[in-house]
């Protein structure tokens, strides 16, 4: 099938939405804040700049990856796609098309979540992050360094037989739905919070507060976040914060794109055992050798303690 990236579509659509949204909110004196400029160009920078090298990555990672463990693992057998394991491979059935977007959304949970458990991973996903504000800008306020990663995690889809072509499509469907899901101006979407992934939850998400951190990866929908204890609805009698705990304080782009990995760096210096240096790249953000700085678990689990004994005092964060 000749299909066209839905984010060809998307890209213009993102912009009038958040023009939409931006005069919205300063023609109303309770989301007048919504919006901080600087901020906002910012995050413009980073999403034209995720555009443009994502248009330049796609020869690459949807074509010459997705296309390359296609064929080698769907060989032609007389004039068929046949996966290795006997059968043939999937083709354009309406059913498959369902199949492949719930796939991806699995896909998207995993890798959404090793990007906030893998400091490596978060140092370019910090960036999304890394805004003080949570509005349809900050959707397009996108690491440019985990482009050249992400494709590696959806190589298992064509590899069982999805169309290459399709996975890019739903890739793209998923790109959609996760734009629209930055916004604090629509309610609570009564039955579809048992199973969609809302914009509530995703409040949650870019919150800062102890006990959002790391909660609510998914994509489309909440049940994998539900299978594997990352779900957590939002808490209305909870002050949300947003942004980073370490944020850059900064509006330069290039600060904000790099700033993670030189605190990596500088934490790989703090200690001559190589056990040391590689958690500081690959294990978690927060991970410390001396104790000095802590895990998102062990400060959810120092929360958790600390609210029982003392329930009348704020919990003050420990990094």
């Amino acid at each position: 099938m000749d299909l066209t990236n839905p984010l060809v579509y998307g890209g213009p659509a993102f912009i009038i939405f958040i023009l939409l949204e931006l005069a919205y909110s300063k023609s109303h004196e309770e989301h007048h804040d919504l919006y901080d400029w600087k901020d906002l160009f910012a995050s413009g920078f980073m999403g034209v700049g995720s555009a443009i090298l994502a248009a330049a990555l796609k020869v690459i990672s949807a074509i010459v990856i997705f296309e390359f463990v296609f064929e080698l693992c769907n060989p032609e057998v007389n004039g068929v796609n046949t996966n290795l394991l006997g059968y043939e491979s999937f083709g354009y059935a309406w059913y498959v098309w369902l199949l492949c977007q719930l796939a991806d959304d699995f896909t998207y949970y995993w890798f959404h979540r090793a990007n906030h458990e893998i400091r490596i991973l978060w140092a370019a996903h910090i960036v999304h992050h890394s805004s003080d504000n949570f509005n349809l800008g900050t959707a397009v306020r996108n690491g440019w360094f985990t482009l050249l990663y992400k494709p590696l995690f959806y190589m298992w889809m064509p590899a069982i037989g999805f169309e290459p072509e399709m996975v890019v499509f739903c890739l793209g469907i998923e790109a959609l739905w996760q734009f629209q899901l930055h916004t604090v101006l629509l309610p609570k979407l009564g039955i579809f919070e048992k199973f969609m992934n809302t914009h509530t939850m995703h409040q949650v998400h870019h919150a800062q507060n102890v006990e959002y951190l790391d909660k609510n990866h998914g994509g489309f929908l909440n049940i994998f976040d539900r299978m594997f204890g990352t779900w957590l609805p939002l808490d209305d009698s909870i002050d949300v914060k947003y942004g980073v705990i370490h944020a850059p304080n900064s509006n330069n782009p290039i600060v904000i794109l790099t700033h993670e990995f030189k605190d990596i760096w500088m934490d790989m210096k703090k200690s001559k055992k190589l056990s040391h240096k590689l958690m500081y790249v690959f294990g978690p953000p927060g991970w410390s050798h001396d104790g000095s700085t802590m895990t998102v678990k062990q400060q959810q689990r120092q929360f958790k303690e600390y609210a029982k004994n003392n329930s009348k005092k704020s919990f003050e964060r420990p990094n």
